[in-house]
């Protein structure tokens, strides 16, 4: 039987589901896709969002292009935030043991400047079965999860935002000598504020 090279993504997601403590974990492309999609999952079209004013650039672009209204914050934020109502974080500089948050999707980031620096990719932790098969097939071109693709019926949309097998065997290899806890990554300097940039001077700010 031929090898299946996507077996240690698994493994990979299985890993970093037993040390965040959720029940999943879909490996993606970017932190973005991964905030792009719970967004999706979650339904934020013409709902308001509302994150830190100082952030990256992608969580706010992922939300719009979502479908989210987006609305920026002036409020303190460190390791990881809210996207205010929803049950969604965003993890990217944070990975130590026991973190998920129960009934929540987390955003992870494996950036070569974040905690395992894979060089590349992403992560959403989350403890809801369908919303894990969901994100599995929307990552993979709305492929059903395990299916050989001339047995497969394909009746949603997905894109090609899955981890590869490479990128996959990186991450397993860095767990194995990684702490069980680690602090919060420092933004250093501070992000930008966001209302800055000509895409976003129009978004309205809450105040503290």
């Amino acid at each position: 039987m031929r090898h299946n090279p996507y077996k240690i993504v698994k493994m990979f997601e299985e890993t970093m589901a037993d040390y965040c403590g959720s029940k999943y974990a879909v490996s993606l492309n970017s932190c973005t896709n991964a905030i792009f999609l719970s967004c999706l999952w979650v339904d934020v079209k013409n709902k308001d969002v509302i994150i830190p004013k100082q952030t990256y650039l992608s969580p706010p672009q992922s939300i719009q292009q979502a479908g989210g209204n987006l609305i920026f914050e002036e409020i303190d934020w460190k390791g990881i935030y809210q996207l205010k109502p929803h049950p969604i974080y965003d993890a990217a500089k944070r990975l130590t043991s026991g973190m998920y948050i129960p009934g929540t999707f987390m955003c992870l980031s494996f950036h070569i400047k974040k905690h395992l620096k894979i060089g590349k990719g992403g992560l959403i932790l989350c403890d809801d079965a369908e919303a894990a098969k969901w994100f599995k097939a929307r990552r993979y071109e709305g492929r059903t999860d395990g299916k050989k693709y001339h047995e497969d019926m394909i009746d949603e949309e997905g894109w090609n935002m899955y981890m590869t097998p490479e990128q996959a065997a990186r991450g397993l290899t860095l767990m194995q000598n990684y702490p069980e806890h680690m602090p919060d990554i420092p933004e250093d300097p501070p992000y930008r504020d966001l209302t800055e940039f000509e895409l976003f001077k129009n978004i309205p700010v809450l105040k503290k």
